[in-house]
């Protein structure tokens, strides 16, 4: 029997940007702190610049897809955020539910690190996914092992040296169980611990350095993937 049923995730947050950037992060700009999203056929059912912007997705037997972000100015150049994420999951609900609202709070740090490093570089973004095993129990954790990260906290200063990727030199800037985020001069790095949600662990490369390479970046994450999963 499918468990169809709605949800709603609320998250409220502050973040280093006025609306105005926000709005163009949350618009514009998703490859850089989250996934291309323009490809979506979302219908901007609330379009109030730079305040209020709710983009719904609808399809067959009710089922639908919503993002709802309010934007406040704050002092100092600052947003405060509030996000609802709502719609139906049609299988697994708990633990859709479960992971849909983890990954927010990671996206949303993510964007956060973006509006306070990157605002308005140009990205090169890059998603790779880690080979079927990783979907073993103990997938992330040997993610982390592998890149001798698995002590790390947040706010760690990181120098790692990783087969056929190279030198990352920067900052643990998200750490739990679930997903990590390294932070470079000119990239950010996200982790995430897909094998907790039924799906392998994946990871996306976002790079600012005005000299990426999708193809060769891809490349060489799958080839170090492949070694720590072997």
């Amino acid at each position: 029997m499918t468990d169809k049923r709605e949800f709603e995730i609320t998250y409220d947050t502050e973040l280093p940007g006025t609306p105005e950037r926000v709005w163009e992060a949350v618009t514009k700009d998703t490859p850089a702190w989250m996934f291309p999203t323009d490809q979506w056929p979302a219908v901007r059912t609330v379009d109030e610049y730079p305040s209020h912007l709710v983009s719904r997705m609808d399809g067959p037997d009710g089922w639908f897809n919503q993002l709802e972000h309010v934007l406040e100015p704050l002092d100092g150049g600052r947003a405060r955020l509030h996000y609802v994420h709502s719609g139906i999951f049609a299988d697994n609900w708990d633990g859709q539910y479960d992971g849909a609202s983890k990954h927010t709070v990671f996206y949303l740090h993510t964007l956060g690190q973006y509006l306070k490093y990157f605002d308005g570089q140009p990205v090169v973004f890059t998603d790779i996914q880690a080979p079927a095993a990783s979907q073993a129990p103990d997938g992330f954790a040997r993610l982390r092992k592998a890149m001798g990260v698995e002590n790390a906290v947040q706010g760690d200063a990181v120098e790692l040296e990783l087969d056929g990727v190279g030198r990352l030199s920067g900052e643990v800037d998200f750490a739990n169980e679930n997903f990590l985020g390294l932070r470079t001069k000119d990239a950010m790095y996200r982790f995430f611990g897909r094998n907790a949600f039924g799906a392998p662990v994946g990871m996306t490369v976002h790079d600012f350095s005005g000299s990426g390479d999708s193809g060769a970046t891809a490349e060489a994450w799958a080839g170090f993937l492949a070694t720590a999963y072997a």
